[in-house]
């Protein structure tokens, strides 16, 4: 079973036990947090696609540790004045492992049941 999650304005596909490099999130490293903007849940047929998000679904996460991206070099140069700036940016960012996808059965249980809905009008045209 996957997952879509949203977490600092990007989206990513997560399993259980995958490690992921993210934004920076409060919490110390060991704490237990939780995603609760999840975009899609399930596996092939049975996936569960949200209008924006699936409700009730939750994936469970372990902070890993804090730490700071690759230096990006900000370098500006005016040619022939004598005039350059350099400057770097670190990133923050935090590293997680996914520990648990927990789908609620509801969100199943509403799409089959309107499944048998789609079933039961197409029968009685």
């Amino acid at each position: 079973m996957f997952a879509v999650i949203k977490t600092g304005g990007k989206q990513y596909r997560v399993a259980a036990n995958d490690v992921l490099t993210i934004e920076k999130l409060e919490g110390a490293a060991g704490d237990k947090i939780e995603f609760t903007e999840i975009l899609m849940v399930g596996v092939g047929a049975d996936a569960t696609i949200g209008a924006p998000f699936v409700e009730g679904a939750v994936v469970s996460a372990e902070v890993v540790e804090h730490g700071r991206a690759k230096k990006v070099i900000a370098f500006k140069k005016r040619r022939r004045q004598n005039s350059k700036r350099t400057r770097g940016h670190r990133q923050h960012n935090t590293t997680v492992r996914i520990l648990d996808i927990a789908a609620v059965a509801g969100a199943k249980a509403k799409k089959a049941s309107k499944k048998s809905e789609d079933a039961a009008a197409e029968a009685a045209n």
